[in-house]
């Protein structure tokens, strides 16, 4: 295959006006392009080629590919927002690949199977101290195991798993999940300390004799605001209810609950405080539902389960008899925002803070040199070092959106450029395929096929945390996976060898693709007009 890297620079020569002249002026390459799908994965995961290796019914093979990149499968089938479903070509024909779906298919294969992660050839013999055991800190860790370091996760909560473990309510991640795929890097030699607070960085690097350091420590703390209360107990914010509630606590919060904040911690907050027994859970909003950074599946998830939705509101003032004091706002003519001196009272049993979090990095603010964005630690943006060498940063610790995938991807790239920085090695970016657009392909042979519906947990079932959506059976998995169109990449269909006139393809058997004889080819261009993932580009004659 052709690697033309600069491809979308060159004219466009797939028109077949005037097809064939006494000069041959275009010529057929085979190509690799970048499908969307992998191109939108915060993990770097291999979604085409794992798709493609569950279409052949081969799970083991397809669930290694996963983890080549994002050690946690099980777990990213269940929480990860999947932009690449948002990318999929597929969707602007029916409906996207559930990719969330099979991807949660393998990892509770896995899990169900035994399957271990492939132990590294050699053992290096450096040992790298990683900082926090949430989604970066773990997947740092287990790249940089797999590089055959040794390496200890220190971290302050009791169990593992950061806020996947203590943000991420039950009935959307099982802990019997969380815990089995944990489980399954520290039997790859992983060690994990919890109930450690580092406090001085610099100190137990030094006598823990690590070559290098990852900080990966997560926004667990609520961010403040200042509302007037008669009554602070009253008033609790989101993250800590969360952590209350995963940690086997069942807080008294009473009949009424207000949420003041649109996220999707916010949503969280009020599909848990209606489990703990809350008969009314309201959201409080000060935009509109449009402007709310909630996603919408979590908008709806929560709407569907009875939490009801206060746009255009915002919290003023909290009294001791349960009245809760709400001003109504309104948008100005630039979108946002803003007060209009008129207030309805709310009766709230409890109001629940979740307006947003911050990252705990003070006990790095000692460490001469380090520098910050406001909580957040800096760092290049391209090797995620921070201003001391051999300190790296990832997760919710630097500026990024945080998510659990992004995270993972960040643990990923730190532990490479982690490995590069103890063997004196220069990084350099690597360069992409083009992208391949829906627009590029010639679907001739695809039809329309809806994906199936993942069943979920009845609603008048849900009054405690078991989880709601349900897996993919294995003939809805491999369905899925043929329903991908393989965009960019050569699926072996032999298009190309029966529609070229001239018996210019020659075919070099399955797995080896094809070539072009280009004694016989006339640059007619069948063979592109026919190709339906577009794995053959038109350029010029040289």
């Amino acid at each position: 295959m052709a690697d033309l890297r600069d491809i979308t620079a060159l004219p466009d020569l797939s028109s077949t006006s005037g097809r064939v002249g006494p000069v041959r002026s275009r010529m057929p390459v085979y190509m690799d392009f970048l499908p969307p799908c992998n191109n939108a994965c915060p993990a770097g995961e291999n979604i085409q080629e794992y798709l493609r290796l569950v279409k052949a019914g081969q799970e083991h093979e397809a669930w290694l590919e996963i983890v080549k990149n994002n050690p946690f499968p099980a777990i990213h089938g269940r929480v990860c927002y999947h932009p690449c479903e948002s990318a999929c070509n597929r969707g602007c024909l029916d409906q996207s690949i559930s990719i969330h779906g099979v991807e949660r298919y393998l990892g509770d294969m896995a899990l169900d199977k035994g399957w271990a992660y492939p132990e590294p050839e050699t053992k290096s013999g450096m040992r790298v101290l990683v900082v926090g055991s949430g989604p970066a800190g773990l997947s740092c860790a287990y790249h940089l195991a797999r590089l055959g370091h040794e390496v200890e996760i220190r971290d302050a909560g009791e169990l593992p798993g950061g806020m996947m473990r203590y943000g991420i309510p039950e009935y959307r991640l099982p802990r019997d999940v969380l815990d089995a795929e944990i489980a399954r890097l520290e039997a790859l030699g992983v060690v994990i300390t919890q109930n450690h607070v580092v406090k001085d960085l610099l100190q137990e690097q030094a006598e823990g004799r690590f070559d290098a350091v990852f900080t990966g420590i997560g926004a667990g703390l609520s961010k403040n605001v200042d509302i007037p209360s008669m009554d602070a107990s009253r008033m609790i914010d989101a993250v800590s209810l969360l952590h209350d509630v995963a940690a086997g606590d069942r807080p008294l919060i009473g009949k009424k609950v207000a949420v003041y904040g649109g996220g999707n911690t916010a949503m969280d907050a009020a599909r848990v405080a209606r489990r703990l027994g809350a008969e009314e859970a309201i959201v409080i909003y000060r935009r509109t539902g449009e402007q709310m950074p909630a996603l919408p599946a979590e908008r709806e998830e929560a709407e569907a389960e009875g939490v009801k939705m206060h746009w255009l509101r915002t919290i003023s003032e909290v009294e001791s008899d349960g009245d809760v004091q709400v001003e109504i706002m309104e948008l100005d003519e630039k979108g946002r925002a803003v007060g209009t001196g008129r207030f309805e009272t709310l009766q709230a049993d409890t109001v629940v803070l979740a307006i947003g979090q911050e990252t705990d990095s003070n006990f790095l603010r000692q460490i001469p040199g380090m520098k910050f964005d406001g909580d957040l630690v800096k760092v290049d943006p391209f090797t995620l070092m921070t201003e001391i060498p051999g300190i790296f940063a990832g997760g919710d610790a630097i500026r990024s959106d945080k998510t659990v995938t992004i995270a993972v991807g960040h643990g990923k790239k730190a532990a490479r450029m982690i490995d590069a920085w103890m063997h004196n090695r220069v990084a350099s970016p690597k360069r992409k395929h083009p992208l391949v657009t829906f627009d590029q392909l010639h679907l001739w042979y695809f039809g329309d096929h809806e994906r199936p519906v993942q069943s979920e947990l009845d609603l008048t079932n849900r009054a405690d945390f078991e989880e709601i959506v349900r897996g993919l059976e294995p003939a809805e998995a491999k369905f899925e996976a043929i329903r991908c169109l393989s965009c960019g990449n050569c699926i072996e269909c032999d298009g190309c060898l029966g529609a070229c006139p001239e018996d210019a393809v020659i075919k070099l058997g399955k797995g080896y693709r094809y070539r072009y004889n280009y004694e016989k080819c006339t640059g007619c261009a069948t063979c592109y007009e026919q190709c339906p993932v577009h794995a053959i580009e038109m350029i010029p004659e040289h």
